[in-house]
């Protein structure tokens, strides 16, 4: 059979044309091991089947089993449809960025008339710009703070003009007020185009517009708004004034560096604007083992220009020379530039030692992911010491129900692979259970729904009607981990056996006592409180709470809106203040008519109307909640 496989894979590169292209390695099960571009595509797959291949090329080859191709009109489209080839089957033998589809942008709307300012996570064809990309979230909503006092802007959905009276946005300086008519078109514009500067390191344009803005306001006699064009002057000089400048000339720079031990690889960004160093961003990559630098730096610079990048700078400072793939990603470059873009290699100088600083940067990141994956492998192999599995566990699964006040009870599951959160295992239960909402009965609906849908997988699997990549509830774990105690594990030890899968350890982790607690065990096991693999089932733990009450008050919070969509002059806007103020519908019933009044937004009228609302249901006796 793999004879015959070799012999088919052979036909094909054969008959592979002698022109520009991408050329994909498949494994048996149709799936994608590894993508490639060629200048000739004869040729190029032609060498991976000389002696002497490195170990990681000859490994890639003893699984391939077949091989698809795409022509393209020259290597520069094809450099971009592998990168996009990448990006969508993010292939084992490939040098693939981390959570690529993740990373935060800021979002601009400039399409609209008054454009709003966005976090996003995605960037689209939809004619807004894109700022990033950031690694931290938390980066990107404290710029959105900031620009907001300095360019106040709008977020909001609301159509403009289509609103008689501005949000509390409005009132405390941080909109303008365009979905009331309150705003100048020309003015607003303005504010954003100097937002935009200030997001692409403008500063030198942004200063002397505001400069300018602030002498026509001062020669008009606007006093107020010369004011407040100064107050926006002196935000902006403080923010200068923390930059570190690396450059007396006005310079557009990445600098890009490479850290590597083993099979770990960081790529570290320093993005330079105007001689100043305005961010840096740092990115784990995978499949870079056995790989030189110049092939790893190729596919991290092809798929960070190709679909992260929000913009390409005038230069890209790098460690290694690229060779035949500098000429090609350069000839990219410039054409998504519109633009001469250099790629350059200093040996000495300033330049070195910024791409020294950005090394630093890599591999100060590396350091940390090894020494944090360091401390899991340790806990992971003690947690299977501990449950006697013969073998550390790749996957534990948590649970944890939430019936706060007795309402809307939901579960949820979250999944930690090799230690860390895998966040699209994460999965929600609505739960109903008969009778009074309770933690166990919610916990037992949770489990019972997860795994017989594992049991009806496994089958669909076996009878070759599903992939097991297709699986939703697949792998089983290794280990369970309920929130809770002996009465917990007991429950979820009851389904594992229900279904069959007994065999699965059950662990409760209450937080009394951080004791660990095992189905059919009278005594629990208590660990130390610095123990490693008690840490890490904490933060399973604390994780599987975390995730529960969130989606308990999404659902406590529709209830309560559904709620107020009933009450006569309680617009979407009152109903988004009542909902941050009231965090649940049993704190709105009893709030008095003063306390709603203190609400943002809310007035007399709008305050008696949702209390007489809750006076008259209770004397109705309808039991709302």
């Amino acid at each position: 059979m793999i004879d015959s496989m070799r012999t088919d894979l052979l036909q094909k590169v054969h008959k592979l044309p002698d022109r520009p292209g991408v050329y994909l390695f498949r494994d048996a099960a149709g799936g994608v091991l590894y993508v490639g571009k060629a200048l000739s595509l004869r040729n190029r797959v032609r060498s991976y089947f000389q002696t002497g291949q490195p170990a990681k090329i000859s490994a890639m080859l003893e699984k391939a089993a077949d091989l698809s191709f795409i022509v393209t009109a020259n290597e520069v489209e094809a450099l971009v449809l592998e990168a996009n080839l990448i990006k969508r089957h993010r292939p084992r033998y490939n040098v693939v960025l981390k959570d690529d589809k993740t990373y935060p942008y800021i979002k601009v709307t400039v399409q609209e008339e008054f454009p709003r300012v966005l976090f996003s996570r995605r960037r689209a064809g939809d004619g807004a710009r894109y700022f990033g990309p950031y690694t931290r979230a938390g980066a990107v909503y404290e710029t959105l703070r900031f620009l907001r006092t300095v360019f106040p802007y709008r977020s909001c959905k609301s159509t403009v003009p289509g609103r008689s009276r501005p949000c509390l946005n409005y009132h405390i300086k941080r909109c303008p007020g365009p979905c009331t008519g309150a705003a100048d078109p020309e003015a607003y514009r303005q504010g954003i185009e100097a937002l935009c500067l200030f997001l692409e390191g403008r500063y030198r344009a942004v200063m002397r517009q505001l400069e300018e803005q602030m002498a026509a306001a001062a020669a008009d006699l606007k006093f107020e708004r010369a004011a407040v064009l100064r107050d926006r002057l002196r935000a902006l000089q403080t923010v200068l004034a923390r930059q570190r400048v690396v450059s007396g000339r006005s310079e557009d720079q990445d600098v890009v560096a490479l850290g590597r031990a083993g099979e770990e690889a960081t790529a570290a960004v320093l993005m330079i604007r105007e001689g100043r160093l305005i961010g840096q961003e740092r990115f784990p990559l995978t499949g870079a083992a056995g790989q030189e630098d110049a092939a790893v730096l190729a596919g991290f610079l092809m798929q960070y220009y190709g679909g992260v990048a929000a913009s390409v700078p005038r230069e890209v400072v790098m460690p290694v020379e690229l060779g035949d793939e500098g000429a090609v990603l350069r000839a990219y470059l410039q054409e998504r530039a519109g633009r001469r873009v250099v790629l350059t290699v200093p040996r000495r100088g300033r330049k070195r030692e910024l791409l020294n600083l950005a090394a630093a940067n890599a591999a100060a990141a590396l350091e940390e992911t090894g020494a944090d994956a360091a401390v899991k492998g340790e806990a992971l192999a003690a947690l299977g010491d501990l449950l006697g599995l013969g073998a550390p566990p790749r996957r534990i699964e948590g649970y944890d129900a939430s019936c706060l006040q007795g309402t809307t009870p939901v579960a949820v599951m979250v999944v930690f692979k090799e230690g860390k959160p895998l966040k699209s295992g994460y999965r929600r239960f609505a739960v109903n259970p008969a009778g009074k909402p309770d933690d166990y009965a919610a916990l037992r609906e949770a489990l019972r729904r997860r795994f017989a849908r594992a049991r009806e997988e496994e089958q669909a699997v076996a009878a070759g009607v599903l992939t097991a990549r297709a699986a939703k509830f697949l792998p089983l774990p290794d280990v369970v981990l309920v929130d809770g105690g002996a009465g917990q594990a007991a429950v979820a030890g009851g389904v594992l056996a229900e279904f069959g899968y007994e065999g699965i350890p059950v662990i409760g982790l209450a937080k009394e006592n951080e004791w660990l607690y095992r189905p059919g065990r009278a005594e629990p096991v208590v660990l130390p409180r610095d123990d490693r693999t008690l840490r890490l089932l904490q933060r399973v733990r604390d994780e599987a709470h975390r995730f529960a009450v969130s989606f308990h008050r999404k659902r406590r919070a529709a209830g309560l809106k559904s709620v107020l969509e009933e009450i006569e002059g309680i617009g979407p806007v009152r109903r988004r203040a009542l909902l941050q103020a009231f965090l649940s519908l049993e704190t709105l019933q009893q709030a008095g008519l003063e306390e709603l009044r203190r609400v943002p937004g809310m007035n007399r009228r709008a305050a008696e109307a949702v209390y007489q609302y809750f006076r008259e249901q209770k004397l109705k006796g309808e039991g709302i909640g």
